[in-house]
């Protein structure tokens, strides 16, 4: 499907106006990256969706629209999350991460956090401080892989069994998600316009917008970091008493980042007193989750009036796995893309897609639903719920099509489109921003810092009038 096709639809979906698409180049067709899937697609429209989005903002705000460029190449290498720190580059999977034979079938385990990998291996009936990769992969063979997903779910662990696209359509959670969209923005309740800076033309869009991101994994972090690069001031709230992995370095580019323990009630206290000051509140965790630490989308609108609420789920809000935990590569292979990617590849086995696709466009739906948001709050007033999930995303990139050839070609040269700078980390290497806005460019104004290296306040307004 052509991108710019995929774009209007987003668009169109988003409520936001027809005219502002002239504004759009979009450049470059799949295959860029080896796949029998639109990845390139998905990565450009979603890139140029929240780049449109928050440029069209900045001109409710007062301000000319300006021309977005998006080069499918470069939105695909960014979306495949690729960084070095000081010359290293991380590993980004656990040694038990990743795809094991079950007695009927694959089984995919995520890893990578130390509770998820003990967990799984004491499932396995095997011992954590000993266990070996091959231990795992025997005893994974006295299973059968729905028995072991199961089994891992209720436990809270990250598993799931490998599914065709048939296979997914028909169970409940895949029946409960063909009927939704890509994405919602509902109004809950009614408030005036939020107060904004007033914007000058040479300062980026989003400039005076404060986001709250309460998210720990890819997409989350991947949004809040665009909306940064269009110039919001983005506070990332992790827990000082949960892990994080190493791509917090390359997703808080351009953000604040504090530490909030919400178990106690300073730390709530702490959070509430940062909401009275946002515009968007991003967060990832289950249903329910965070409304039961006092921070729902209900709570949130009573607290702020007007605020623009963000709800990242695995797989949506509704549906048996609605409450279930789940990462991109458990998605893909839940729903089907891994088998579906490994027949294409005609190689016997699952095979992933060539990056975090589910994340990365997910995280740029996040970026677009906020900005698209907040335009909307800005013209009607009221406060407004956006909701996205790695399933949903999915589903729309599956009916985006198949690409004829796609997995012909190679991994294209990312070094075109490297950056290198200083951070809290070392020297960060990464992917610069595929989005180019022709007036006030993309950037990141912060440096990525460790979590908990800023306090939880907001850094003082500009000294400028405000408008309605």
């Amino acid at each position: 499907m052509d991108a710019s096709e995929v774009l209007k639809g987003i668009w169109r979906q988003a409520g936001l106006p027809d005219e502002a698409l002239a504004q759009v180049r979009l450049t470059g067709a799949d295959p860029v990256l080896p796949s029998s899937f639109a990845v390139g697609a998905a990565a450009q429209s979603t890139i140029a969706a929240a780049a449109l989005a928050a440029c069209e903002l900045g001109h409710a705000r007062g301000v000319p629209r300006q021309q977005v460029a998006v080069d499918m190449p470069h939105a695909a290498l960014e979306c495949t999350a690729w960084f070095s720190i000081d010359g290293r580059v991380p590993e980004l999977w656990d040694a038990f991460s990743g795809l094991y034979r079950a007695s009927d079938g694959w089984v995919r385990i995520h890893a990578n956090f130390a509770h998820h990998r003990e967990g799984a291996l004491r499932l396995l009936r095997l011992d954590p401080a000993t266990a070996q990769r091959a231990d795992a992969e025997a005893a994974m063979r006295t299973w059968k892989a729905q028995d072991f997903e199961e089994a891992a779910a209720a436990r809270g662990l990250v598993a799931t069994a490998l599914r065709r696209f048939d296979e997914w359509d028909a169970t409940p959670q895949g029946k409960a998600l063909s009927g939704q969209p890509l994405f919602t923005i509902e109004r809950i309740g009614d408030a005036p316009p939020l107060a904004l800076p007033v914007l000058a033309q040479d300062e980026r869009p989003l400039s005076g917008v404060r986001v709250l991101d309460l998210t720990r994994i890819l997409a989350g972090p991947v949004g809040g970091r665009a909306l940064a690069a269009y110039g919001a001031d983005v506070m990332l709230v992790n827990s000082p008493n949960l892990p994080n992995i190493d791509a917090v370095a390359d997703t808080s580019r351009g953000k604040l980042s504090t530490h909030i323990d919400l178990q106690g009630e300073a730390g709530r206290d702490a959070l509430g007193r940062l909401l009275n000051g946002a515009h968007v509140f991003i967060q990832g965790y289950r249903p329910g989750g965070i409304a039961a630490l006092g921070f729902g989308p209900g709570a949130a609108v009573r607290a702020r009036p007007g605020i623009v609420y963000v709800s990242l789920t695995a797989y949506g809000a509704q549906g048996p796995w609605a409450s279930r935990r789940g990462f991109d590569s458990l998605v893909q292979t839940a729903m089907g893309f891994n088998q579906a990617e490994g027949e294409a590849a005609g190689e016997g086995k699952p095979r992933p897609l060539p990056m975090q696709i589910l994340d990365e466009a997910t995280g740029y739906l996040i970026a677009m639903g906020a900005a698209a948001a907040l335009w909307r709050q800005q013209r009607e007033g009221g406060s407004w719920h956006v909701r996205v999930s790695l399933a949903q995303t999915g589903q729309w990139l599956r009916g985006l099509g198949r690409v004829e050839g796609g997995l012909r070609i190679g991994m294209p040269d990312r070094a075109p489109f490297l950056e290198t700078s200083a951070s809290g980390f070392g020297a960060l290497c990464g992917l610069s921003h595929s989005a180019r806005l022709s007036r006030t460019p993309a950037m990141w104004s912060r440096p990525s810092m460790p979590p908990g290296s800023h306090p939880p306040t907001w850094p003082p307004a500009r000294a400028s009038a405000v408008k309605a």
